[in-house]
């Protein structure tokens, strides 16, 4: 493979042990990428005064492909998120988070399961105001939820195309339309319209999400692709990933027209940076999940059975997943399977 641009942000806190552990086995793999590396986060704040440069921006605008470490949103200050400026300002209008059973013997060993929320509208908008009644500045509160025909189309089709790339079988449409009729209304209703395009090649259902919480506790197998609006879809991927031991395993992308960008869902973890006893593992799938978007399927599936590989058979793991291995410990394993 000819080296492709690409954009990297190694991130705070653990973010560069991590980073450097992907790095190994993505050379292993032979998928060598011409990295821009820049900063994010509080490492941006640090080296040039805000936690999102321009020329992170810039590096994005031209590689349309990014993978991100974790970053922290500095406290205070007027800061926003930087996930959350990124999303905005290339418009990745795709979440989309795999949770897949992993580690052996904990409560559920079969989830295989994608959810693929929508991100740029919903509650997330950030049109959220108090007023003030009397003396009370802040008696009441109001947000509002935005839901377009074209967002929801967009997330919809992207939902059924993923479906339809990874050989899944199902698209579950998540709403609250007996409530909400207008928002979570018109996202169904549009969703339903899409399914429609793909019938005697996706199955379709959909489910209510205070239902669909519950069954994915009950029976997560029943799920294999939930598409849903943003703050629904922010709920249900976390509660996914505690079935499977967490955020740890959890990688996700964040798909435009314009760019993607792949990052581990948990935090920058600052009590354990330096330590040498991170997890790599997220960041390891987020590049399986950049390598699939980027047209490298067989590599990422090379990777993502590497990674399987190293916790279940060779049991190296790391201290959240039980184990002692070191961040350099796990990514030595990783890297011996891929070259076995």
């Amino acid at each position: 493979m000819s080296e492709r641009e690409a954009t990297l942000i190694p991130g705070d806190g653990i973010g560069p042990e991590i980073t450097q552990a992907t790095l190994s086995a993505l050379a292993a793999l032979g998928m060598t990428f011409d990295w821009d590396e820049q900063f994010g986060g509080m490492a941006a704040v640090e080296n040039a005064g805000t936690p999102l440069p321009n020329a992170t921006l810039d590096s994005i605008r031209r590689t349309r492909l990014c993978l991100k470490g974790p970053l922290t949103t500095p406290v205070g200050g007027g800061y926003r998120s930087v996930n959350v400026a990124l999303r905005q300002e290339f418009d990745l209008y795709a979440n989309v988070r795999p949770t897949k059973t992993i580690v052996p013997g904990g409560r559920y060993e079969h989830v295989d399961l994608v959810i693929i929320r929508e991100n740029t509208e919903g509650l997330y908008v950030g049109l959220d105001h108090t007023f003030k009644i009397g003396a009370d500045r802040r008696a009441m509160a109001q947000a509002m939820s935005i839901v377009t025909r074209e967002g929801s189309e967009r997330i919809a089709q992207y939902a059924f195309e993923y479906a339809k790339l990874h050989g899944r079988k199902k698209v579950t449409i998540v709403h609250k339309a007996n409530i909400l009729k207008a928002t979570s209304g018109l996202f169904l209703e549009v969703a339903r319209r899409v399914a429609e395009q793909y019938a005697g090649v996706i199955a379709s259902d959909d489910k209510i999400v205070d239902n669909t919480a519950m069954q994915l506790v009950i029976r997560p197998e029943q799920f294999d692709v939930i598409v849903t609006t943003n703050l629904f879809g922010d709920i249900l991927s976390d509660e996914a990933a505690g079935l499977i031991g967490g955020l740890g395993l959890a990688p996700g992308a964040n798909i435009g027209t314009h760019a993607a960008i792949f990052e581990p869902v948990h935090g920058s973890a600052p009590d354990i940076a330096g330590k040498g006893i991170a997890n790599p593992s997220a960041q390891m799938l987020a590049a399986a999940m950049m390598l699939d978007h980027v047209g490298e399927l067989a590599a990422a599936r090379r990777l993502r059975c590497a990674i399987e590989a190293a916790i279940v058979q060779d049991k190296v793991r790391t201290p959240d997943l039980g184990g002692r291995a070191t961040t350099a410990d796990f990514a030595h394993a990783v890297v011996q399977r891929i070259r076995a």
